[in-house]
Formats: C-alpha cells, structure tokens, sequence
C-alpha cells in the first residue's frame, strides 16, 4: 500500500505534464510531451538506433572505468600500504583531485584528437578518483589489531595483505566502484557531447541542432538507466562479497 502511494506524485506530474503539453502550455520545442517521447523512445528501438548507440556508449564506459579500476586499486595499495608510496602518491592524487576534471576535455582533444581516447580519458580520469579515496581510507581504517594478530599468527606481509587488510578493506572499495561508475556516466554524457560521431551523445547532438527533445530526453533517460543498472550490479556484488560479514553479526 505504501509503495502505490509512492507512485501518486509520479503519475500525477506525467498528467500535468502531459495536459500543459496537449493544452500548449509547453510546446515540443521546450520540451516534449511523455507520449511523444514513449513514442520516439519505440522508434528508436525498432530502428536499432537506440541500442547501436548504447552500446557504443557502454563500451566507452566499460574501458574507461576499466582503467580507472585498475590505476585506482594499484595507487591506492602503494599508498596505503607503504609509508613511501603515501609521501609520493597520495599529494599528487589529492592535488589533480582539486581540480575540475570534466575542464581537461579541450587538452585531451589537443593531445588525442577527436577520436576514442579523449572520450575514455574523461571517464578514466572522473572514476578514477572515488575508487583510489575510498579505498586508500578503508586501508588506513583496518584495524591495527587484526594485523597484528596475522603477524603473531604467522602470516607474511603478503599473505597479511591479500587475507586481512584487503578484505577489510573491501566495503570501502565496494562504495568507491558505485560512485566512480555513476561519475563515469557522468562524464561519458559530457565527454560525447563533443566531436562525437557515435554513441548516445552523437544522438543527442543531432536532436539539438533539430530541436528534437524527445530523441534528447530518449537518450538522458537511457543514460540515467544504464547508470542505475550498472549501480544494481554493483549492489549484487557487495552483498555476495560481503556475506561473511552477516554472520559476524549474527
């Protein structure tokens, strides 16, 4: 009951929407009406628009945050683990974390051209940051104590590593992966709005200049889609990873 009441406000601003949108209130080059865009959404769909350019947009995802996964993890193990690596790395991650990322796109495009590597370089950059922080303050949170155990157990540094402050530090990483994925969409909507001649950005672009709002709104619901799904998987993930923890609990 109190889940279909959650819905009253949803349904009613797609009413009102639609009615100033059918009464003329808000015309289609404003914005256009919930069936116009349930319409072009269908369109799309059926052409092969939509999803060819989806995934071209999801792969572009998928390698930048695949790097930034990769860089984010290593930096954040050098620092965290070692006293050197956290003299060397972490002042220059917090200094290139002040700046405005989404600013670097004009140099890449001078280093990189127009191509795949300044679109990829944005979402590397934009997700690399939350992995690296998170998961550089889940290893400086491990308790002391355990690690000590470890050591009075018997276990090497490397066995410590990969058995003790890893896994404790797992959640942290686990928060780090879901707000660099939904930091990469972000990115990857900006990095495609620019000299982009594929993907959901290229879509967007031409609906612009053609005053399409629905193809436009098509596409920033599909992007707000792909990012709640890609977050979805990341919480299946968590909670199969982290079921000991439950029974620490229990």
């Amino acid at each position: 009951m109190k889940s279909g009441m959650r819905l009253l406000s949803p349904i009613a601003l797609l009413l009102a929407w639609q009615a100033c949108s059918a009464s003329g209130i808000l015309p289609s080059r404003i914005l256009a009406s919930p069936t116009q865009i349930a319409l072009t959404a269908w369109e799309l769909t059926r052409s092969g628009e939509l999803l060819t350019s989806l995934l071209v947009s999801l792969l572009r995802v998928a390698a930048g945050f695949g790097i930034a996964l990769a860089a984010g993890v290593t930096l954040a193990v050098l620092a965290g683990l070692s006293r050197a690596g956290d003299v060397v790395v972490d002042p220059l991650l917090q200094m290139f974390k002040a700046m405005p990322f989404l600013g670097l796109l004009p140099l890449f495009i001078l280093w990189f051209g127009i191509g795949e590597l300044p679109k990829v370089g944005l979402v590397a950059i934009g997700a690399l940051f939350p992995i690296y922080l998170t998961l550089y303050g889940g290893i400086a949170g491990v308790d002391a104590r355990l690690v000590e155990a470890a050591r009075i157990l018997g276990l090497d540094p490397l066995e410590r590593v990969v058995h003790i402050i890893l896994p404790a530090a797992l959640p942290a990483l686990l928060v780090g992966v879901r707000y660099g994925l939904s930091v990469a969409w972000l990115s990857l909507v900006v990095g495609e709005q620019i000299n982009a001649s594929s993907g959901l950005g290229a879509l967007i672009t031409r609906a612009r200049d053609f005053l399409q709002t629905d193809v436009i709104v098509v596409c920033l619901l599909v992007y707000a889609g792909m990012g709640l799904a890609t977050d979805a998987l990341v919480r299946l993930a968590e909670k199969r990873l982290l079921d000991w923890r439950l029974a620490l609990t229990v």
